[in-house]
C-alpha cells in the first residue's frame, strides 16, 4: 500500500513547499492455505460421507486411462517416427559419401513432409515425442518453431537461433519492445548477433569439443557408432500458417550454407502435401530435397483409442450411448482431435464420480464387493430408488418385494451378486460385439455400420435384434460364399480366443466345431445331387392345349415344389452358423439398462457434456445483452417484461433497440432512441430529451461498434446510412 502524507515546512518563512513522502507497508507473511484437488472435489458434491474414497477411485482410474492413452500415442506414431529416425540418420551420413549422387544431393536441403491431417491439437504431442526422439538418437541440434511467434524473417531467425544455441539472440529493430524488455532484465546473458553464420561459427565450434573427446578418429570421417556431424533439425510445426515470404526467404538464405551447416527440416503439414507447391515457387523448392510420410489419420486413431479404452472391460467406468453420440459428434463436426475427445472422456469420468454416491461401486469386482458391505444406510436408500432395482423389485414376489425394501443386510447380498453379474455382462458384451461386427462390417451397404463404434452405438440403445437392419444383415449373410464365412468366423475364433469366460469359451468350442464341419465338407465329396435333375417339373406335364386353372394349378405346383427344394449340405451349415451367431446376440448383447445397478458405472448426462465441451457463446452473449442484471448484479437493472433498463450499459441499450427493427437498420434512427433512452437516465426535462450531443454520439458508435464485433449486424451496400442486421430468434 502506497500512502501519501503531505506537511508545511518552514512556516515562518514568506513561501512554503510542500514535501511527499512515499512509505510502502508490506503485508504480513501469512501463507494462504491453497486448496488441494479433493477439497475442490468434495466442494459440492453428493453424497460427502464417501467422497474421499470417490476421489481416491477416480484418481486411480484416470491414471490407468492416461497410462495407457500414452502407451497407446507411442505404438501408434512408433512406426512414423522410426521412418523420420531412419530419414534423418540416412540423411546425415549420405554427405559424407564422396560418390556423385550424394554431392547433388548435398546441395539440397533434406526435407521431411510429415501430413499429420487437421487434427490439429494433437500435432503437439506428435512434435514433443518427435523432438525427444531425435534429442537422444540423432543429435542435440533440434529446433522447433511455430507460425504465431515468426511474423517476419528477424523473428524466424531470432527464434532458431535462441532454440538451438540456448542463448539471447540480438535483433536490430529499435521499434521491439520485447527486445529492449530482455536487454533490461537480462543482462548476465551475452547477446549475439542474428545471423546463420553466427550459428555456423557455434555449430563448428561445438562438433570441435564433441570430435576432441574422440582423438583416435578423424573429423570428417564416419564412424562406426553415428555421424561426426549431427544435422541441425528445424521443425515447422504449422507450414500452412507460416507467411509463403518469410519461408522463401529463410530457405534462401538457408541454402546458402548448407556446405558449413548440415540443415534438415521437417515440414508439419495439416491438409495436403500440395500445400508446399502452393506456399513455394520452383526457384525455391528446387533447393528442397522433399520425402513425404503420412500419419495414421484421425479416424483411424480415434477408432483404435476406443477400442481399447472404452469397448473393454478392463476399465468399469462406461459412456452412455448419447454420451458416447455426443463426444463422436464434436470429434467429427469441430476439430477431428483425439486429445479432445480424451478430455472429454475424463470431464465425463469426473462428473460421475463428483454427482454420483453410489460410483464408489465403479471399481474393480473385489473392491466393490468391499464397498457394497460398507454402504451406509442413505446409500442403500439410494440404491432403492434406482430405476434399474426398481424394475428388478417388481419382477419378484410379494414377500422379497418386502425384505429388499426393508432388509439392509440381504439388499447388501443381492447387490453384491448384482456387482458379479453387471462385470460378467461386460466380459461377454464385448467379445460377442466384436464378432458381429466382424461378420457384418463388409456387408454391402453396412446395415450395422462400418465402424465397431456404429454397432456399440445401435446395442446400447435397445435390443440389436429388434432392428430391421439386423434382420437385413442376416439375409446378406445367407448370401455369403463359403471362403467369405469360413475366413469371418475364423476371426471370431481368435477374438474369442482371447476371453477367460466360460460362456465365451463355450461359444469358441461350438464355433470350431462348425469350422471343423467345413473342413469336412471341403474333403467329403458332394453327396447330393442337382435338385433340378431330381425334382420333375409340372410343366412338362402339362397338354399342349391348357386352360387358365390348369396353367394356375400348374404354377401353384411349381412354386411348392421350389419351397420343397432340399438344401445343400453347405447351405444347412451356413443356416447352422448363422443360428449359433443369432443366439450370441440376443444372449449377450442385450443394451446395459437390461443390468441392475448399470447406473453405478454408466454415466448419462450428455447435457452436462455438450454444455461444457460445446458451448453456444452466442446464447450466453444474447442472454448478457438482454439481462445483465444476472451478470452485474446491480439493483437498478432490474427491469420486467423484457424492457431496457435506462441505466443500462451503452451495448445493451443499442441490442434490445436493435431487435425492434427489420433486416436494415437505419442508423440516425438507431441513434436518436438511443439518445432517447440515454437521457431518460440522467433526469433531464421532456425538451432535452433525444438531443444528441457529442459525447453520446461517441458512446452510441462504440456500441454499434461492438455488435458489429460480436457478429450482431454489418455494414451494407444497399444503403450508405444503415447497417444489416445478421441475427433473428433467441433471447
Amino acid at each position: 500500500h502506497l500512502w501519501q502524507r503531505s506537511a508545511l515546512d518552514c512556516v515562518a518563512m514568506s513561501t512554503s513547499s510542500v514535501s511527499k513522502g512515499c512509505f510502502v507497508f508490506k503485508p504480513s507473511a501469512k501463507k494462504k492455505k491453497t486448496r488441494s484437488l479433493e477439497d475442490h472435489f468434495t466442494q459440492g458434491c453428493e453424497g460427502t460421507e464417501n467422497s474421499e474414497t470417490r476421489f481416491k477411485l477416480c484418481q486411480d482410474l484416470w491414471d490407468k486411462i492416461k497410462a495407457e492413452t500414452e502407451l497407446l500415442q507411442d505404438e501408434l506414431c512408433r512406426k512414423i517416427l522410426d521412418s523420420l529416425l531412419d530419414y534423418t540418420r540416412k540423411c546425415s551420413s549420405s554427405r559424407q559419401h564422396s560418390d556423385w549422387t550424394s554431392q547433388m544431393r548435398a546441395s539440397e536441403i533434406p526435407t521431411a513432409a510429415l501430413v499429420l491431417g487437421v487434427n490439429v491439437p494433437d500435432h503437439d504431442m506428435t512434435f514433443q515425442s518427435l523432438s525427444e526422439l531425435l534429442q537422444q538418437s540423432v543429435g542435440p541440434f533440434v529446433a522447433s518453431v511455430q507460425a504465431k511467434e515468426c511474423g517476419a524473417l528477424k523473428h524466424l531467425m531470432k527464434r532458431v537461433l535462441e532454440r538451438l544455441m540456448d542463448t539471447v539472440v540480438a535483433v536490430d529493430d529499435d521499434d521491439d519492445e520485447e527486445e529492449g524488455e530482455d536487454k533490461q532484465t537480462i543482462n548476465h546473458h551475452t547477446s549475439v548477433h542474428c545471423s546463420l553464420a553466427t550459428l555456423c561459427d557455434w555449430y563448428s565450434s561445438q562438433t570441435k569439443k564433441s570430435s576432441s573427446g574422440t582423438p583416435g578418429k578423424k573429423r570428417g570421417s564416419p564412424g562406426r557408432d553415428g555421424p561426426q556431424q549431427p544435422p541441425v533439425v528445424i521443425i515447422f510445426k504449422d507450414l500452412e500458417a507460416f507467411s509463403p515470404k518469410v519461408l522463401q526467404d529463410f530457405i534462401l538464405i538457408c541454402s546458402r550454407y548448407i556446405d558449413r551447416l548440415p540443415l534438415m527440416f521437417i515440414f508439419g503439414i495439416a491438409t495436403s502435401p500440395s500445400a508446399i507447391q502452393h506456399m513455394l515457387p520452383h526457384s525455391v523448392s528446387s533447393l528442397l530435397c522433399i520425402e513425404l510420410f503420412q500419419s495414421l489419420t484421425c479416424t483411424q486413431h480415434l477408432a483404435t483409442v476406443i477400442d481399447k479404452l472404452i469397448l473393454t472391460h478392463h476399465f468399469p467406468f462406461k459412456l452412455n450411448g448419447k454420451v458416447m453420440q455426443v463426444l463422436i459428434s464434436i470429434f467429427l463436426y469441430h476439430d477431428f482431435s483425439v486429445r479432445n475427445f480424451i478430455k472429454g472422456v475424463q470431464l465425463a469420468l469426473l462428473e460421475h464420480f463428483h454427482s454420483q454416491p453410489l460410483s464408489v461401486l465403479c471399481c474393480q469386482k473385489k473392491e466393490a464387493l468391499q464397498n457394497v458391505a460398507q454402504l451406509g444406510c442413505e446409500d442403500l436408500e439410494r440404491i432403492r430408488t434406482l430405476p434399474s432395482f426398481r424394475r428388478y423389485v417388481e419382477k419378484q414376489d410379494h414377500q422379497e418385494q418386502e425384505i429388499l425394501l426393508t432388509d439392509d443386510t440381504h439388499l447388501k447380498e443381492v447387490c453384491q451378486k448384482f456387482v458379479k453379474n453387471l462385470r460378467r455382462y461386460h466380459k461377454n458384451y464385448y467379445p460377442a460385439l466384436r464378432c458381429l461386427h466382424t461378420l457384418t462390417s463388409s456387408l454391402p451397404r453396412y446395415p450395422l455400420g462400418k465402424q465397431v463404434r456404429e454397432l456399440h452405438l445401435i446395442c446400447m440403445e435397445k435390443n440389436v435384434w429388434e432392428n430391421e437392419e439386423y434382420h437385413t444383415a442376416l439375409k446378406l449373410l445367407k448370401m455369403l460364399a463359403k471362403d467369405e464365412l469360413v475366413a469371418s468366423l475364423h476371426k471370431c475364433v481368435e477374438i474369442l480366443q482371447s476371453v477367460k469366460s466360460k460362456q465365451m469359451r463355450k461359444a469358441l468350442v461350438q464355433l470350431q466345431e462348425l469350422l471343423s464341419k467345413f473342413q469336412q465338407m471341403d474333403a467329403a465329396p458332394e453327396a447330393v445331387a442337382a435338385v433340378e435333375d431330381t425334382v420333375t417339373s409340372p410343366v412338362k406335364n402339362l397338354q399342349k392345349k391348357t386352360d387358365l386353372f390348369q396353367l394356375q394349378k400348374a404354377l401353384l405346383e411349381m412354386n411348392e415344389s421350389r419351397r420343397a427344394k432340399k438344401l445343400s449340405p453347405f447351405e444347412l451349415l451356413r443356416n447352422e452358423v448363422l443360428e449359433f451367431i443369432d443366439s450370441l446376440v440376443r444372449g449377450h448383447l442385450s443394451p446395459p439398462e437390461s443390468q441392475t445397478l448399470y447406473e453405478v458405472c454408466y454415466y448419462s448426462s450428455s447435457a452436462t457434456v455438450r454444455r461444457h465441451l460445446n458451448a453456444a457463446p452466442r446464447t450466453s452473449i444474447q442472454a448478457a445483452l438482454s439481462s445483465p442484471y444476472y451478470y452485474l448484479q446491480s439493483e437498478s437493472l432490474k427491469t420486467e417484461g423484457g424492457s431496457v433498463s435506462s441505466v443500462a450499459p451503452d451495448i445493451c441499450i443499442a441490442y434490445k433497440l436493435h431487435l425492434e427493427c427489420g433486416r436494415l437498420i437505419n442508423l440516425y434512427d438507431w441513434l436518436e432512441a438511443y439518445a432517447t433512452v440515454a437521457t431518460s437516465a440522467e433526469g433531464a426535462d421532456a425538451d432535452s430529451l433525444g438531443k444528441v450531443d457529442e459525447i453520446k454520439h461517441a458512446r452510441f458508435i462504440r456500441a454499434v461498434s461492438e455488435l458489429e464485433f460480436l457478429g450482431f449486424i454489418k455494414s451494407t451496400k444497399q444503403k450508405t446510412d444503415h447497417v444489416a442486421r445478421l441475427t433473428w430468434g433467441g433471447c
